[in-house]
């Protein structure tokens, strides 16, 4: 049979109308920024938050004062994601060596990791302040060495939230900021009078943080285009209706744009699944989003083998792929566009979000096609140089290079060649001529 969809998200044409009206939205805030500097910054406060401080900028007894209001078990819950978050990226840093290579006798080649020099990390706050986040940009950003570390997340009733500022501070954020949405992306991207744009956003948030992290992309450097949470499950007749249901709504109350789908090769699991979401829907406390996610955003995908599930999975490239199968290493070997897989019933997305030590800002929007999420790697820019440590090396290179030069027409560019292959090889080349 044909893959058949037994329930469908809303049309594209209805999704790309909301994605022009985000657009509109953002392209004129980012030019009242770059034009009006702080005094947009605090009208945008105001406007969207209801928040007027005497500054942005959280001193050090405000960042002390807020975490004093963290409870001692909180605490010590965010030392513990912290720690295994931290274990993970210092792993993966020590993966990414510098190197230098003779390739030929006189000619060094190498590479080396430099750190981005400045980064801004966007928490997002609203309905749900993701204290998490924290960990997943500014600590990482740490353990890569960036000697510039500036954060910023919305205030949540009137105030900084005090987990995130105790979050983003033990994570290593040399500043810390108390502005959400567009206005805080765009000020730590193009600066103001009071803040010294960076060279790097990061971060997730919502439509409106991602599209003005796209318009601001080529000004400063993004990590990746992280848009509405994105939630698949794969699935057989291996588990059950009410694991599978559990994780797609886990994901779907994040807003009301979050996708869910379902992909299987089980009619019964697709149909039981999709009852077990409605009886949970009826007593989940976050109903509002999760439902309206679920009915906007929610696909179940029926597929007739595991070959033509892995086949829909790698063309939706979805951000969370969690996999419940009896082949589950079939599907880490074989996946080739997502976010992050999780393998098996005993994994699950949330862990993944909050503690396990991967990070949670992925790719979604079918982005995984050419990137992977957050990562150490993303704060590092691997840069190269050479080196001629001998004449005769010199000399040779230079006449490759004059030639190679001058099958261009780059006559300039083979001089350069030729007065080293003069200087150092003893030749008469002629000023434009390859040397021979």
């Amino acid at each position: 049979m044909a893959v058949e969809f037994l329930k469908r998200s809303k049309p594209e044409a209805e999704k790309a109308e909301d994605d022009a009206k985000v657009r509109a939205v953002v392209e004129g805030t980012l030019a009242d920024i770059a034009a009006l500097g702080d005094a947009a910054v605090r009208e945008l406060s105001l406007k969207f938050d209801r928040y007027d401080p005497a500054a942005f900028r959280l001193s050090q007894s405000a960042i002390d004062a807020a975490m004093q209001k963290v409870s001692t078990r909180d605490m010590e819950d965010i030392r513990f994601a912290q720690k295994q978050i931290r274990t993970f990226a210092e792993a993966q840093r020590a993966s990414m060596t510098d190197i230098e290579v003779e390739t030929l006798p006189g000619v060094v080649l190498g590479h080396k990791n430099i750190p981005v020099q400045s980064v801004g990390c966007y928490v997002p706050g609203g309905k749900f302040p993701m204290v998490a986040s924290a960990h997943m940009s500014v600590l990482t950003a740490s353990v890569a060495g960036v000697p510039r570390i500036i954060s910023s997340a919305p205030p949540v009733d009137g105030a900084p939230h005090p987990a995130i500022v105790a979050a983003m501070h033990m994570g290593g954020a040399h500043e810390i900021y108390c502005l959400g949405g567009i206005q805080a992306v765009g000020a730590m991207a193009l600066g103001t009078e009071s803040i010294e744009p960076v060279h790097m956003l990061v971060g997730p948030g919502n439509a409106f943080v991602a599209e003005a992290k796209r318009q601001l992309y080529g000004r400063v450097g993004i990590d990746l285009f992280a848009g509405p949470t994105e939630t698949m499950v794969i699935a057989d007749e291996t588990v059950d209706a009410e694991l599978c249901a559990t994780d797609l709504l886990g994901q779907a109350e994040h807003g009301y744009n979050s996708p869910a789908c379902l992909i299987t090769n089980s009619r019964k699991l697709a149909k039981d699944t999709m009852a077990e979401i409605e009886r949970i829907l009826d007593i989940l406390p976050t109903r509002e989003t999760a439902e309206a996610s679920w009915r906007d955003y929610g696909d179940v995908v029926l597929c007739d083998s595991y070959d033509e599930m892995l086949s829909v999975a790698n063309e939706m490239a979805y951000e969370h792929v969690q996999v419940m199968t009896n082949r589950d290493d079939w599907f880490l070997e074989n996946m080739a566009s997502y976010g992050a897989l999780f393998l098996g019933p005993r994994t699950n997305v949330a862990n993944g979000d909050k503690v396990i030590g991967t990070n949670h800002t992925l790719p979604t929007k079918k982005a995984g096609r050419y990137t992977g999420g957050l990562w150490v790697g993303k704060f590092l820019k691997t840069h190269s140089y050479q080196k001629v440590t001998t004449d005769e090396a010199a000399a040779m290179i230079g006449e490759y290079g004059s030639r190679l030069c001058m099958l261009e027409g780059f006559v300039g560019h083979a001089e350069q060649c030729n007065i080293r292959v003069r200087r150092y090889g003893g030749r008469n080349v002629a000023y434009g001529t390859a040397a021979e």
